[in-house]
């Protein structure tokens, strides 16, 4: 046991060295710059009366879901939900999973086999790549959003063969060209994965993403949707086609030995997505144009229409001096240090949100150009 604490302490010694250790925070009466809350749906007061409305419909629900879904943790008001989440986002089928991690594990470790091929982009997110690994297919990377580097690779690849992107990249904030990567998986033969964790909500007709706003979600073979971003609640749903729901529900070892959400948390999605529906989208574009407006002569910010906007801090003692420097002027931000994020590229990862005052983007704005 004795070396197993010195592996311990010599690992934390490395990461304090380096000024990358991780370290729980909480914050206090700052202006939220942080948050995936886009849309400003965990604070809504709106939204909390719909699930308070519709929990006296189902006054014997139970806190816990007691089980797994394929033991107890099962029910009708569940997989209505699927449907309706399926019909929103028109695919055929989704399974919800109880985390964004949870999905893209269980898809990714499950769907490709010892002989297949996974090729992912370089800056894919680490669920995806935590999948991918366990799943013992070939695994390649491409660089980001290069498609040549895509290209070289699906000439590599064996078997059967899965392209993994994000629609929105959740460091970056850009986009992948989602169109060109199509013609090329077309091309191979290749399943693209398509994570729209950051993209519903924000893009597509009612939020339904990115894939949708580009009409291309028939030539997708599989979508991750999370809950925790814009929405607001928490959970999952991977969406595709009414076999591919079967099959994750058989072999993807996150879902099934997993027990269940609880039926408090399924509501909340479901009446995340009647107020999505409701929504006006166009503050939260506004509030980005507005940002992107006014910070056009800062260089290192790196290029975005989403609400994800990354301004780049070489090394992890400035990034973090940075941003201890602007929570001390009220702006509640955080440093994205290596290795979460490439070494030259650590950064101010900034949100932008509806609930964020004009007036609060361009002070930001402004604190920025002054710390610089």
């Amino acid at each position: 046991m004795e070396s197993v604490t010195r592996f311990i302490e010599k690992k934390l010694s490395e990461r304090a060295g380096n000024s990358s250790l991780r370290r729980l925070t909480s914050s206090k009466n700052l202006i939220d710059f942080c948050s995936n809350d886009y849309l400003g749906f965990a604070r809504s007061q709106h939204l909390k009366s719909l699930i308070e409305d519709h929990l006296k419909q189902h006054p014997s629900y139970q806190t816990g879901a007691t089980g797994s879904r394929l033991i107890s943790g099962n029910d009708d008001f569940t997989e209505r939900l699927e449907s309706e989440i399926a019909l929103f986002h028109h695919a055929e089928a989704a399974l919800i999973f109880n985390s964004g991690y949870d999905a893209n594990l269980g898809l990714f470790s499950s769907l490709p086999q010892r002989g297949d091929t996974v090729i992912l982009d370089e800056l894919i997110h680490a669920s995806i790549i935590d999948g991918a690994r366990l799943s013992h297919a070939n695994r390649y990377t491409f660089k980001h959003n290069d498609l040549n580097s895509l290209e070289d690779k699906l000439k590599l690849a064996k078997g059967n063969i899965f392209v993994g992107v994000e629609s929105i990249y959740s460091m970056d904030g850009d986009e992948a060209p989602l169109r060109d990567i199509i013609r090329l998986t077309e091309k191979y033969s290749a399943a693209l994965i398509i994570d729209e964790a950051h993209a519903t909500g924000i893009f597509g007709k009612n939020g339904r993403g990115l894939v949708e706003h580009y009409d291309l979600s028939e030539k997708v073979f599989a979508r991750t949707i999370t809950f925790g971003k814009a929405l607001g609640c928490h959970g999952a749903a991977v969406i595709g086609s009414v076999e591919l729901r079967k099959y994750l529900v058989n072999f993807a070892r996150s879902f099934i030995f997993s027990t269940a959400a609880s039926f408090y948390t399924h509501l909340s999605v479901s009446m995340a997505y009647k107020h999505l529906l409701e929504s006006d989208l166009s503050s939260i574009h506004q509030k980005i144009n507005l940002f992107t407006e006014h910070s056009a002569e800062i260089p290192s910010f790196i290029k975005s229409r989403s609400p994800i906007q990354s301004l780049v801090i070489q090394g992890n003692d400035r990034a973090k001096k940075m941003a201890a420097n602007l929570q001390t002027k009220g702006f509640d931000l955080r440093a994205i240090l290596h290795p979460t994020v490439p070494s030259g590229k650590e950064r101010l990862r900034i949100c932008l949100h509806t609930f964020n005052s004009d007036k609060e983007i361009t002070d930001l704005i402004k604190a920025i150009k002054e710390t610089l």
